[in-house]
């Protein structure tokens, strides 16, 4: 694994004035930021391309990161709560780590929606460019926690196990790429999707529940403690997964029925 990319030392002049002698720079950082970037300019180029929307700012882009940096870190100090409660310090020192995807996700979206009507932007044709969008970043994000170490999987015999640097010489699942996989096959599906799109909105639909699937079976392979609903038999986010995936299946059938309804009345 390469959790730093590199690191180099600063000329005297730029280490007065930042009181730091040397700058590391680390590839999960690196990886959430490049993968923000494209989220970015793909939407933008999406919404122009496809909506003729050119007035979509930098700072809803600044603002979706904020809400998803906040939604991820609180949806991973309720997996817990108890030990947070007990020991506040723990939620300082664990600062700079742990998110939970879900968490980000469902603080993203209402803030989405929330924008979008407030600037009288037509919101399920965005979020069928947020869909791929998610995906994008998502993947790339994945990548990150591969090159970092983190959020591998339980220990295992088989040929796909591989040995991370905190596992103690144990070979674990790589879900990190098992997850990169499951997205770009969601990726494609997708993308597959919008050109032959029956209604405004499947995209989004299509990508809450195979996302929700795909999360839902990955859970099986993850090593690390995620917190269950029901103890090791439904964990938190095979609860959200399944949540949206009942909602957006809802959602599909009634907007599928309403297109098919249109059609024939037309």
């Amino acid at each position: 694994m390469y959790p730093e990319l590199f690191d180099f030392t600063l000329p005297e002049f730029l280490s007065n004035i930042l009181g730091v002698k040397h700058l590391t720079v680390y590839s999960y950082a690196t990886l959430i930021t490049l993968g923000t970037l494209i989220a970015a300019l793909y939407t933008k180029w999406s919404a122009k391309k496809d909506l003729a929307i050119s007035n979509l700012p930098n700072t809803f882009f600044y603002l979706i990161f904020i809400a998803g940096f906040v939604g991820g870190k609180l949806f991973f100090y309720l997996q817990d709560p108890l030990r947070y409660i007990n020991d506040p310090s723990l939620i300082i020192s664990s600062f700079n780590g742990g998110y939970v995807f879900y968490g980000s996700f469902v603080v993203i979206i209402p803030f989405i929606i929330w924008y979008l009507k407030k600037r009288q932007i037509p919101v399920l044709p965005m979020l069928d460019i947020f869909a791929i969008t998610t995906v994008l970043v998502h993947a790339i994000g994945r990548l990150g926690c591969f090159a970092a170490g983190c959020c591998y999987g339980s220990t295992t015999d088989s040929h796909f196990g591989m040995v991370f640097p905190t596992t103690h010489d144990t070979a674990v699942h790589p879900t990190q790429l098992y997850e990169v996989m499951v997205l770009l096959s969601i990726l494609l599906i997708l993308l597959f999707i919008k050109k032959h799109k029956q209604f405004t909105g499947q995209i989004f639909l299509v990508y809450l529940m195979l996302y929700g699937f795909g999360r839902g079976i990955l859970e099986f392979f993850r090593g690390d403690e995620r917190g269950y609903i029901i103890d090791e038999v439904l964990s938190h986010s095979q609860a959200i997964g399944l949540c949206l995936i009942c909602a957006s299946g809802y959602f599909y059938f009634k907007f599928y029925k309403q297109n098919n309804t249109n059609l024939i009345n037309t």
